[in-house]
């Protein structure tokens, strides 16, 4: 199989390394630094990685004849990294977006993002992966499906081979727009949901207000141009379980730690990984006001993070019921 390079030592950027690896890719993982490329290396180590998988921090030598490239790095940083990598490109390359977020000051989706950094490259080969894909449980050898968006259904399944294994399974689709929405946007209903968590109330209130939010994140998404039924899939409704019931998930964990009592800043300065979904929060909120949508959901989340809203009036206005006959 030909090489594919990763721009990103974070931790799904490591696990999609390893994975592809141990199936006999080459890979090239591409680190900021020397530092945090020998300490990804030390943590890797214990994992046995194959000899195909290197961590370097020249950007040309990871993009040197590499077939794919895959972006794993934080959604706010991904105009940067892209930036960075054109030069290094050509259109004959598949470009792989593993960002689940918007761009908190455009709104754009990642394959936006990726279009305009690399203006030569062929839409028709700008590609994102997204589902329910918690790193920690894929680490520890537990299944899990994901999906793979293009609007060339053809490149879509070359990046179906490339990436399924035992154990990850890849599902293909030509709504890249829905698949990117509902991995972006399901992380600000997850903060939500851990917000409910923090503050006691119960799975039958959290059902309905997962519930009440999804049914804003789907209005959203098919005014922007997504398909319904993407949003029911496994990049949408799969990855909404996952990252809204999991403490493994970092969105669930900045709410329920903010119904806790903590601010924005302690719970972010606490965390060694990115919670994508309050960036992304700024993006949905603007999204809304712009398309002149009714979306309370996302209101009050966009209010608890920005708007010192405390956790305790998001249940007070919640439980005594937000225009129901308006969302559903």
């Amino acid at each position: 199989m030909k090489k594919v390079a990763i721009i990103g030592a974070t931790t799904w950027g490591s696990t999609l390394g390893q994975m592809l690896a141990k199936k006999g890719v080459e890979v090239a993982l591409w680190a900021r630094t020397e530092v945090e490329a020998k300490t990804l290396r030390g943590t890797i180590a214990n994992t046995q990685p194959p000899a195909e998988f290197s961590i370097l921090t020249s950007l040309e030598q990871v993009l040197q004849s590499a077939a794919t490239v895959i972006y794993a790095v934080p959604a706010q940083r991904l105009r940067q990294n892209v930036r960075s990598t054109a030069r290094f490109l050509d259109n004959s390359v598949i470009l792989v977006s593993a960002a689940k977020g918007l761009e908190a000051e455009s709104g754009k989706r990642m394959s936006e993002v990726i279009a305009e950094e690399v203006p030569f490259a062929v839409a028709q080969r700008i590609c994102a992966l997204s589902g329910p894909n918690l790193s920690k449980e894929i680490n520890s050898g537990l299944p899990a499906v994901s999906v793979v968006a293009c609007n060339n259904l053809d490149i879509a399944k070359q990046v179906r081979e490339l990436l399924s294994c035992p154990g990850f399974s890849v599902y293909v689709s030509d709504d890249i727009v829905g698949v990117e929405l509902c991995g972006a946007l399901k992380n600000v209903i997850a903060i939500g949901a851990g917000i409910l968590d923090g503050l006691g109330l119960g799975n039958n209130a959290k059902a309905a207000f997962i519930t009440l939010g999804w049914s804003e994140v789907v209005r959203l998404g098919v005014a922007l141009g997504a398909k319904a039924s993407t949003f029911y899939g496994i990049a949408g409704l799969g990855d909404l379980i996952a990252t809204g019931s999991s403490p493994l998930s970092r969105n669930y964990h900045v709410g329920y730690e903010l119904a806790r009592g903590k601010s924005l800043s302690e719970v972010r300065t606490s965390m060694k990984q990115v919670a994508e979904g309050v960036d992304t929060a700024i993006a949905a909120y603007r999204l809304v006001g712009k398309l002149r949508l009714t979306a309370p959901i996302i209101d009050l989340i966009y209010g608890v993070l920005f708007e010192s809203l405390p956790p305790a009036e998001v249940a007070k206005r919640f439980t005594n019921g937000i225009t129901p006959d308006a969302l559903l």
